[in-house]
Protein backbone atom coordinates (compact mmCIF):
# COMPACT_ATOMS: atom_id res chain seq x y z
CA UNK A 1 0.00 0.00 0.00
CA UNK A 2 1.31 3.46 -0.95
CA UNK A 3 1.24 6.55 1.24
CA UNK A 4 -1.32 8.05 -1.16
CA UNK A 5 -3.61 5.05 -0.73
CA UNK A 6 -3.12 5.15 3.02
CA UNK A 7 -3.98 8.84 3.18
CA UNK A 8 -7.30 8.20 1.39
CA UNK A 9 -8.40 5.48 3.83
CA UNK A 10 -9.97 6.92 6.94
CA UNK A 11 -12.27 5.99 9.78
CA UNK A 12 -13.91 8.68 11.90
CA UNK A 13 -11.86 11.30 10.08
CA UNK A 14 -8.48 9.68 10.87
CA UNK A 15 -6.52 8.40 7.90
CA UNK A 16 -4.53 5.19 7.94
CA UNK A 17 -1.44 7.26 7.17
CA UNK A 18 -2.07 9.24 10.35
CA UNK A 19 -2.25 6.00 12.33
CA UNK A 20 0.95 4.71 10.79
CA UNK A 21 2.67 7.95 11.80
CA UNK A 22 1.34 7.94 15.36
CA UNK A 23 3.36 6.87 18.32
CA UNK A 24 2.48 3.46 19.73
CA UNK A 25 0.26 4.81 22.54
CA UNK A 26 -2.02 6.72 20.18
CA UNK A 27 -1.98 4.03 17.51
CA UNK A 28 -3.19 1.39 19.98
CA UNK A 29 -6.37 3.37 20.55
CA UNK A 30 -7.25 3.13 16.87
CA UNK A 31 -5.80 -0.30 16.06
CA UNK A 32 -9.24 -1.87 15.87
CA UNK A 33 -10.15 0.54 13.09
CA UNK A 34 -7.95 -1.34 10.65
CA UNK A 35 -7.98 -4.95 11.94
CA UNK A 36 -7.03 -6.61 8.67
CA UNK A 37 -4.02 -4.39 7.99
CA UNK A 38 -2.68 -4.05 11.52
CA UNK A 39 -3.43 -7.43 13.04
CA UNK A 40 -3.18 -9.94 10.21
CA UNK A 41 0.59 -9.65 9.77
CA UNK A 42 1.25 -10.35 13.45
CA UNK A 43 -1.28 -13.18 13.47
CA UNK A 44 0.33 -14.80 10.45
CA UNK A 45 3.81 -14.48 11.98
CA UNK A 46 2.50 -16.33 15.01
CA UNK A 47 1.00 -19.04 12.81
CA UNK A 48 4.28 -19.47 10.95
CA UNK A 49 6.14 -19.96 14.22
CA UNK A 50 3.43 -22.37 15.34
CA UNK A 51 3.89 -24.37 12.15
CA UNK A 52 7.66 -24.62 12.59
CA UNK A 53 7.36 -25.71 16.23
CA UNK A 54 4.61 -28.19 15.41
CA UNK A 55 6.63 -29.68 12.55
CA UNK A 56 9.68 -30.08 14.79
CA UNK A 57 7.60 -31.74 17.52
CA UNK A 58 5.60 -33.98 15.17
CA UNK A 59 2.43 -32.31 16.43
CA UNK A 60 -0.09 -33.31 13.77
CA UNK A 61 -2.99 -31.40 15.31
CA UNK A 62 -1.07 -28.13 15.49
CA UNK A 63 0.20 -28.54 11.93
CA UNK A 64 -3.33 -29.06 10.65
CA UNK A 65 -4.59 -26.08 12.66
CA UNK A 66 -1.95 -23.77 11.21
CA UNK A 67 -2.67 -24.96 7.67
CA UNK A 68 -6.42 -24.57 8.14
CA UNK A 69 -5.84 -20.98 9.25
CA UNK A 70 -4.08 -20.23 5.99
CA UNK A 71 -0.39 -20.23 6.83
CA UNK A 72 1.83 -20.57 3.77
CA UNK A 73 3.10 -24.15 3.76
CA UNK A 74 6.32 -23.00 2.08
CA UNK A 75 7.10 -20.24 4.58
CA UNK A 76 10.78 -20.20 5.60
CA UNK A 77 12.69 -19.38 8.75
CA UNK A 78 15.89 -17.31 8.88
CA UNK A 79 17.94 -20.34 7.80
CA UNK A 80 15.71 -20.90 4.79
CA UNK A 81 14.13 -24.02 6.29
CA UNK A 82 10.58 -24.96 5.36
CA UNK A 83 8.28 -26.69 7.83
CA UNK A 84 8.83 -29.95 5.97
CA UNK A 85 12.59 -29.64 6.30
CA UNK A 86 12.12 -28.96 10.03
CA UNK A 87 10.06 -32.13 10.29
CA UNK A 88 12.75 -34.03 8.39
CA UNK A 89 15.48 -32.74 10.73
CA UNK A 90 13.58 -34.23 13.67
CA UNK A 91 12.40 -37.37 11.83
CA UNK A 92 8.84 -36.23 12.53
CA UNK A 93 7.24 -38.81 10.27
CA UNK A 94 3.54 -38.05 10.80
CA UNK A 95 4.14 -34.32 10.57
CA UNK A 96 6.09 -34.79 7.35
CA UNK A 97 3.30 -36.95 5.95
CA UNK A 98 0.69 -34.27 6.62
CA UNK A 99 2.84 -31.55 5.07
CA UNK A 100 3.68 -33.62 2.00
CA UNK A 101 0.05 -34.62 1.50
CA UNK A 102 -0.84 -30.93 1.75
CA UNK A 103 1.55 -30.15 -1.09
CA UNK A 104 4.83 -29.22 0.62
CA UNK A 105 7.77 -29.09 -1.79
CA UNK A 106 10.09 -32.04 -1.11
CA UNK A 107 12.88 -30.32 -3.08
CA UNK A 108 12.78 -26.88 -1.41
CA UNK A 109 16.33 -26.04 -0.33
CA UNK A 110 17.45 -24.06 2.67
CA UNK A 111 20.32 -21.59 2.77
CA UNK A 112 22.96 -24.34 2.78
CA UNK A 113 21.48 -26.48 0.03
CA UNK A 114 19.58 -29.07 2.07
CA UNK A 115 16.13 -30.16 0.94
CA UNK A 116 13.75 -32.60 2.65
CA UNK A 117 14.70 -35.23 0.06
CA UNK A 118 18.46 -34.69 0.28
CA UNK A 119 18.49 -34.46 4.07
CA UNK A 120 16.32 -37.55 4.48
CA UNK A 121 18.72 -39.48 2.29
CA UNK A 122 21.87 -38.18 3.95
CA UNK A 123 20.65 -38.76 7.51
CA UNK A 124 18.78 -42.03 7.03
CA UNK A 125 15.25 -40.70 7.56
CA UNK A 126 13.96 -43.72 5.68
CA UNK A 127 10.19 -43.25 5.97
CA UNK A 128 10.38 -39.59 5.05
CA UNK A 129 12.75 -40.44 2.20
CA UNK A 130 10.20 -42.87 0.80
CA UNK A 131 7.51 -40.21 0.97
CA UNK A 132 9.70 -37.71 -0.87
CA UNK A 133 10.43 -40.28 -3.57
CA UNK A 134 6.70 -40.83 -4.00
CA UNK A 135 6.08 -37.10 -4.31
CA UNK A 136 8.52 -35.87 -6.92
CA UNK A 137 11.96 -35.98 -5.33
CA UNK A 138 14.51 -34.56 -7.76
CA UNK A 139 17.02 -37.39 -8.13
CA UNK A 140 19.42 -35.07 -9.94
CA UNK A 141 19.54 -32.49 -7.14
CA UNK A 142 22.79 -32.17 -5.23
CA UNK A 143 23.81 -30.88 -1.83
CA UNK A 144 26.39 -28.20 -1.04
CA UNK A 145 29.15 -30.77 -1.60
CA UNK A 146 27.85 -31.63 -5.04
CA UNK A 147 26.59 -35.02 -4.00
CA UNK A 148 23.29 -36.76 -4.60
CA UNK A 149 21.43 -38.25 -1.62
CA UNK A 150 23.17 -41.58 -2.25
CA UNK A 151 26.69 -40.34 -1.54
CA UNK A 152 26.20 -39.13 2.07
CA UNK A 153 23.88 -42.09 2.72
CA UNK A 154 26.80 -44.40 1.88
CA UNK A 155 29.21 -42.22 3.89
CA UNK A 156 27.00 -42.26 7.00
CA UNK A 157 26.40 -45.99 6.89
CA UNK A 158 22.65 -45.95 6.25
CA UNK A 159 22.28 -49.39 4.70
CA UNK A 160 18.50 -49.35 4.16
CA UNK A 161 18.62 -45.82 2.78
CA UNK A 162 21.28 -46.87 0.28
CA UNK A 163 19.17 -49.88 -0.64
CA UNK A 164 16.11 -47.65 -1.17
CA UNK A 165 17.97 -45.12 -3.29
CA UNK A 166 19.44 -47.85 -5.46
CA UNK A 167 15.87 -48.76 -6.48
CA UNK A 168 15.64 -45.35 -8.19
CA UNK A 169 17.38 -43.90 -11.22
CA UNK A 170 19.80 -41.87 -9.13
CA UNK A 171 23.28 -41.58 -10.63
CA UNK A 172 25.21 -44.30 -8.81
CA UNK A 173 28.54 -43.01 -10.13
CA UNK A 174 28.04 -39.32 -9.44
CA UNK A 175 31.32 -37.66 -8.42
CA UNK A 176 30.93 -34.89 -5.83
CA UNK A 177 33.03 -31.76 -5.47
CA UNK A 178 35.70 -33.44 -3.29
CA UNK A 179 36.07 -36.01 -6.09
CA UNK A 180 34.33 -38.99 -4.51
CA UNK A 181 31.58 -41.38 -5.58
CA UNK A 182 29.29 -43.18 -3.14
CA UNK A 183 31.61 -46.19 -3.37
CA UNK A 184 34.68 -44.12 -2.59
CA UNK A 185 32.98 -42.43 0.38
CA UNK A 186 31.93 -45.79 1.80
CA UNK A 187 35.55 -46.92 1.67
CA UNK A 188 37.38 -43.71 2.56
CA UNK A 189 35.01 -42.41 5.24
CA UNK A 190 33.72 -45.76 6.49
CA UNK A 191 35.41 -48.03 9.00
CA UNK A 192 35.54 -51.23 6.98
CA UNK A 193 33.06 -52.92 9.32
CA UNK A 194 29.97 -54.96 8.54
CA UNK A 195 27.83 -51.92 7.73
CA UNK A 196 30.25 -50.63 5.13
CA UNK A 197 30.94 -54.08 3.75
CA UNK A 198 27.21 -54.40 3.08
CA UNK A 199 27.01 -50.95 1.50
CA UNK A 200 29.96 -51.67 -0.80
CA UNK A 201 28.33 -54.96 -1.78
CA UNK A 202 25.03 -53.19 -2.51
CA UNK A 203 26.78 -50.62 -4.68
CA UNK A 204 28.79 -53.24 -6.56
CA UNK A 205 25.69 -55.39 -7.08
CA UNK A 206 23.97 -52.32 -8.52
CA UNK A 207 26.82 -51.95 -11.06
CA UNK A 208 28.72 -49.10 -9.48
CA UNK A 209 31.92 -48.46 -11.42
CA UNK A 210 34.68 -49.86 -9.23
CA UNK A 211 37.40 -48.13 -11.22
CA UNK A 212 36.51 -44.47 -10.80
CA UNK A 213 39.46 -42.82 -9.06
CA UNK A 214 39.23 -39.99 -6.56
CA UNK A 215 40.39 -36.45 -7.31
CA UNK A 216 44.00 -37.49 -6.73
CA UNK A 217 43.77 -40.45 -9.07
CA UNK A 218 43.63 -43.09 -6.32
CA UNK A 219 41.32 -46.00 -7.12
CA UNK A 220 38.81 -47.62 -4.71
CA UNK A 221 40.82 -50.84 -4.47
CA UNK A 222 43.98 -48.91 -3.55
CA UNK A 223 42.10 -47.13 -0.74
CA UNK A 224 40.76 -50.44 0.53
CA UNK A 225 44.19 -52.10 0.45
CA UNK A 226 45.79 -49.14 2.22
CA UNK A 227 43.25 -49.43 5.04
CA UNK A 228 43.48 -53.19 5.32
CA UNK A 229 39.79 -53.76 4.53
CA UNK A 230 40.05 -57.43 3.55
CA UNK A 231 36.36 -58.11 2.88
CA UNK A 232 35.86 -54.94 0.87
CA UNK A 233 39.05 -55.65 -1.06
CA UNK A 234 37.69 -59.08 -2.00
CA UNK A 235 34.36 -57.59 -3.15
CA UNK A 236 36.17 -55.05 -5.30
CA UNK A 237 38.55 -57.59 -6.83
CA UNK A 238 35.68 -59.95 -7.66
CA UNK A 239 34.03 -57.00 -9.45
CA UNK A 240 37.11 -56.35 -11.59
CA UNK A 241 38.60 -53.49 -9.62
CA UNK A 242 42.12 -52.40 -10.46
CA UNK A 243 44.75 -51.03 -8.12
CA UNK A 244 47.21 -48.19 -8.66
CA UNK A 245 50.09 -50.53 -7.86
Amino acid sequence: MTHIQASKMSIRGVSLLDILNMNSAHACCLATAFPIIIKTGRSMDSLQKQLFVAASRNDATAILTALEKGVDIETRDAAGCSALLKATHHNAIEGARILIDAGANVNAMDNIGDSPYLYAGAEGRLEILRMTLEHGADLTSVNRYGGTALIPAAHHGHVETVRELLKTKTDIDRVNYPGWTALLEAIILGDGGLTYIEIVQLLVDADADVNIADGDGVLPLAHSLERGYLEITEILRNAGAKANY
